[in-house]
């Protein structure tokens, strides 16, 4: 075997990246056990000792902290975690009224309103739909004069025509855009959620954020859609404000009585807290236009010490002040507007003493105190300002409103800045600002730019600045400016953000499924090991190997991409898992005819791996196609089952196919016998002879009469049983402590949801019902969430439940997925028809696969619709549901292609390029018999898994593989009776045309 030196270099390096990004999880749940020992179920206290970890070096010789270690451990999604998925909409028409200085002209609301109905009904582009929609409605009339300004003159001139105030309308929409993820991502931070996932859904005018842990629906309903305030502030130098904090010290000192720990614990894994300043050494030249570095913060302190200093100086137990040892050597505070800093887990008790009282009476009314929005880098450090209230109102010096511009630049020596560029009302208030801060040219001071309450920068003034245009230098990174950019212009037009879609798991939930998960692995994992080696006897062995393998490298790869593993995304390894079971299928059965042959062990074992690799090549080719068409069409589980599918099938053709081929290489040499059957399965699928290609009309028969009763059922149901993620809505799964009758509470609720009857369908148990209304599902108000919320818990009053999880669908929402889904399928047909005329040279094969293709997809849904409201559990059509028809359409291609494979092989031994008449039929049949061993077993193989998973899987994935099983099924009827069988039909039409 040549290469076989290059595959063992690449199988080391592989393991070798997996075994690294796999070890971070290993080293964050070993520190994780020790701080369960530590805090002995007391949940604060262990919430304590990860904080204090948090900046420390836990991973061995490499030295990356706990906060590093975390953040590349393996990312559980909201499935298997709990927590809450939400979707943002910026509101762009919203956006374009106020950039129109919200005009009164009637068509141009008109135009606003039908560019939204559009919209909501699956339009993608809303400025290109606005454009059209004005131009119908006022023709002739140019939306320059609407839209072009003294502010943005230099953007938009007044003679411009309709087509440039569009590309200045799509410009403007993807600023508003961007800046709304900045603003947004920087309130989920300081919410605090661990490993937030953000991303912005490109092509659209929305952002998706995945939130694990968090609960408080309200909260971040309000946290989200907060309106944004960008403000500019003069804030008081440390040296004004440091006898102020001295003095609130010591009334601290005085009035509070701290609890003393009875014991103490002198352990190097204590809670850390902070240290009095100047515990350490600092120099002048640490200081930098942040403020310096802080002090001492970096290193332990005994539970003693800090328990006397907290005694002594309460404050500054909590919170430091910037200082450093001067050249005289004595300690000196850092010149600058930071007053303070603090750990992240301090500032909250900084806030609570900042409130008390008798510290507020001590504060001046011109001084109020806020944080900064970033800690410092590579630390869980927050500096602290003091802003200076110059006006009566208490309002800020400037508002967002002087802001027209922003740009993140370049400065003259190539290192990144900030150009700000001022409204004409802006530039005269700001030039009048920075007079002020900069007079006193041996005192510069500065000036903060804040946003919900949180201080983003405070550049010293150089100068008083005219005109309007100033830059802002530090030492920022390509990506601090572009924030700090987005940030300026966030106040510029209100382009309001709403929670367009959420999905809330609760934590009970993700336990459950974890545990259900995890022993849908592990059983489906054995199920499979054990029939390879039965089967295959001590071949099976060597497949077994290569699966090991194949599962530590797909579940490596995944945690090295930072990719979110989900509950479809276990079911998309296992069902990987079994998928790789059929390249080794295909070898061995290859071998084994080759064996059959009369061909010693080597030869064979050459023979099958070079006849088998076209089938398993092409097979795994098409399903990868499929794949790549889920995750672009797809989104949450459904992007998390194809991300596992494609991982999984690179591992799976590597790992089948190279490192199996190596290790039978490896047992030859070492004249090891290597066997590929034994006496039970020695002859099975011998001397096969079914006539597929004679009864196929009976097979169309069979197909035929489901599909109509489908179609009939699905008339009689008044259509198909779409889930929330097609038709829009809310839905609550609600857990009780008995069982309930559904239809009595669909009675209760009815009148609580406005007269509008809900669906209420029981959920895998008698205790457990899925909730679904449409009830004030368009109505965009904050508010409306909560409202709903409280209209169901009134009809529930009474009985003893929990709300497990809920998920919200807007209208818009939901066209895009039914859009999304209908592309995704008929892509996935278009490419399949391509990808099988291109390699097979002949239409018919093409045009035989995708019908095939058709014939399963309408099967399935009949199969739903004729089983629905008999099956046990839900049999709703969503996002899940597709994700399970192309996985369908994917087995269906594989098994064709196999079959097509061996009839282009037999064709090429003929030396022709096509049969007809009955030598084609003879041909065709002659190839679904000598597949049918490798077809029958690979089927069998992944409806085990599939099985193992529908029973032992969980609730929440039941419906998705009963789509799977019964696709599983489908396929291998279609592929062997269908999809070949009609070449037949297609070639004669084409003979007698």
């Amino acid at each position: 075997m040549q290469g076989k030196g290059f595959i063992k270099f690449i199988a080391i390096v592989l393991a070798i990246v997996c075994a690294y990004a796999l070890s971070f999880t290993l080293v964050a749940s070993s520190v994780e056990k020790d701080a369960k020992n530590y805090a002995k179920g007391d949940l604060a206290k262990e919430k304590a000792y990860l904080d204090s970890m948090s900046t420390e070096k836990v991973y061995p010789v490499v030295g990356f902290t706990y906060g590093e270690v975390k953040a590349k451990e393996i990312n559980l999604g909201l499935d298997l975690k709990g927590g809450m998925n939400v979707t943002m909409e910026i509101s762009l028409a919203e956006l374009v009224k106020s950039l129109a200085g919200n005009p009164t002209d009637a068509n141009f609301n008109k135009a606003i309103q039908n560019a939204q109905i559009q919209l909501n009904a699956g339009g993608k582009d809303y400025i290109k739909i606005f454009v059209d929609e004005f131009e119908k409605l006022s023709p002739g009339v140019k939306l320059a004069d609407y839209f072009s300004n003294q502010d943005n003159a230099s953007q938009l001139k007044a003679s411009a025509s309709n087509s440039d105030v569009e590309s200045f309308l799509e410009k403007e929409a993807t600023s508003a855009i961007d800046r709304s993820f900045t603003v947004l991502r920087s309130r989920i931070d300081g919410f605090g959620v661990v490993s937030p996932n953000m991303q912005k859904q490109e092509g659209s005018n929305r952002i998706l954020i995945e939130m694990p842990g968090v609960q408080d629906k309200d909260r971040i309903a309000k946290l989200l859609q907060g309106s944004a305030e960008l403000q500019f502030w003069q804030v008081y130098q440390v040296q004004e404000v440091a006898p102020l904090l001295e003095n609130i010290n010591k009334t601290l000192a005085a009035t509070l009585k701290v609890a003393i720990p009875a014991k103490t614990d002198t352990t190097a894994k204590t809670a850390e807290g902070g240290k009095l300043a100047g515990l350490e050494k600092a120099s002048a030249k640490d200081s930098t236009d942040k403020g310096g570095k802080l002090a001492g913060l970096g290193k332990k302190d005994s539970t003693a010490v800090r328990a006397e200093l907290a005694k002594s100086n309460p404050l500054y137990a909590v919170l430091n002040l910037p200082i450093y040892q001067g050249e005289n050597g004595q300690q000196q505070l850092m010149p600058g507007a930071v007053v303070g800093m603090s750990l992240q887990k301090d500032t909250a008790k900084v806030n609570a003493y900042l409130k008390l009282p008798e510290v507020v009476a001590a504060i001046p009314s011109t001084m109020k105190f806020m944080w900064s929005v970033k800690p410092r880098e590579g630390s869980k450090v927050f500096e602290l300002y003091a802003i200076k209230v110059v006006s009566a109102d208490g309002k800020p010096d400037l508002g967002g409103e002087a802001i027209s511009d922003s740009r993140a630049d370049f400065d003259q020596k190539g290192k990144p800045e900030v150009t700000m560029y001022m409204t004409s009302e802006g530039a005269a208030k700001w030039k009048k600002i920075t007079a002020e801060a900069a007079a006193d040219a041996n005192n510069k001071k500065s000036i903060a730019i804040v946003l919900d309450n949180m201080v983003y920068s405070a550049p010293t003034v150089q100068n008083e600045i005219a005109g309007g245009v100033s830059s802002i230098t530090g030492n920022f990174t390509q990506a601090d400016t572009k924030d700090l950019s987005n940030i300026l212009k966030a106040g510029k037009l209100p382009a309001p953000a709403r929670i367009a879609g959420s999905y809330v798991v609760g934590p009970t939930l993700g336990a459950q499924a974890i545990h259900d998960g995890l022993i849908s692995f592990v059983i489906a994992f054995i199920v499979i090991l054990i029939f390879m080696a039965l089967y295959y006897h001590r071949a099976g062995w060597v497949a077994n190997f290569a699966l090991l393998i194949n599962l530590f490298f797909i579940i490596g790869i995944l945690v090295s991409l930072g990719a979110v593993l989900t509950l479809p995304g276990i079911a998309g390894i296992v069902l990987t898992i079994g998928l790789s079971v059929d390249a080794n299928i295909l070898i061995f059965e290859r071998v084994r005819e080759e064996l059959a042959h009369g061909k010693n062990t080597a030869t064979a074992i050459k023979e099958g791996f070079k006849h088998a690799m076209p089938s398993i090549i092409d097979s795994n080719v098409t399903l990868f196609i499929l794949g790549a068409i889920l995750y672009v069409f797809g989104s949450g589980p459904v992007q998390g089952f194809a991300t596992t599918l494609c991982i999984g099938i690179l591992s799976s053709l590597f790992a089948a196919v190279a490192i199996s081929r190596v290790v039978f290489e490896s047992l030859l040499s070492r004249k090891v016998d290597i066997s590929f059957d034994n006496n039970f399965t020695r002859n099975a699928f011998k001397n096969l002879s079914f006539n597929f290609v004679g009864r196929r009309k009976i097979y169309y028969i069979i197909s035929t009469i489901i599909i109509i009763a489908g179609i009939g059922m699905y008339f009689k149901n008044g259509g198909l049983n779409l889930g929330v993620d097609f038709k829009g809505g809310r839905t609550y799964l609600v857990h009780f402590d008995k069982a309930v009758n559904t239809e009595d509470l669909k009675a209760k609720l009815n009148p609580v949801f406005g007269n509008e009857t809900p669906e209420v369908k029981t959920a895998g148990e008698d205790s457990q019902v899925k909730i679904t209304t449409t009830f004030h599902i368009e109505d965009q108000d904050i508010k409306t969430d909560k409202v709903v919320e409280d209209a169901l818990n009134k009809g529930l009053a009474g009985s003893k439940y929990e709300v497990v999880s809920s998920q919200k669908v807007t209208p818009i929402i939901a066209s895009d997925i039914v859009n999304g889904a209908f592309y995704a399928v008929l892509i996935s047909c278009l490419f399949m028809f391509i990808y099988i005329v291109v390699r097979f040279k002949k239409w018919q094969y093409g045009l035989g696969a995708v019908i095939a293709l058709f014939h399963d997809v309408l099967m399935v849904l009949s199969f739903y619709t004729i089983l629905d409201g008999i099956m046990p559990f839900s049999l709703e059509i969503g996002q899940d549901f597709i994700a399970a028809i192309l996985t369908v359409m994917g087995y269906t291609m594989t098994e064709t292609v196999v079959v097509f494979d061996r009839i282009r092989e037999k064709l090429k031994e003929s030396g022709k390029e096509d049969l007809h008449g009955e030598e084609r039929n003879n041909l065709i049949n002659f190839a679904l018999n000598s597949t049918l061993s490798r077809t029958i077993l690979t089927s069998l193989t992944v409806f085990f898994v599939l099985l193992v998973i529908f029973i032992f899987g969980g609730d929440s994935i039941r419906g998705f593989i009963f789509a799977l099983l019964i696709g599983r099924i489908i396929g291998t009827y279609s592929s062997l009776c269908i999809s070949t069988p009609i070449v037949i039909d297609l070639g004669s039409s084409a003979e007698k045309k």
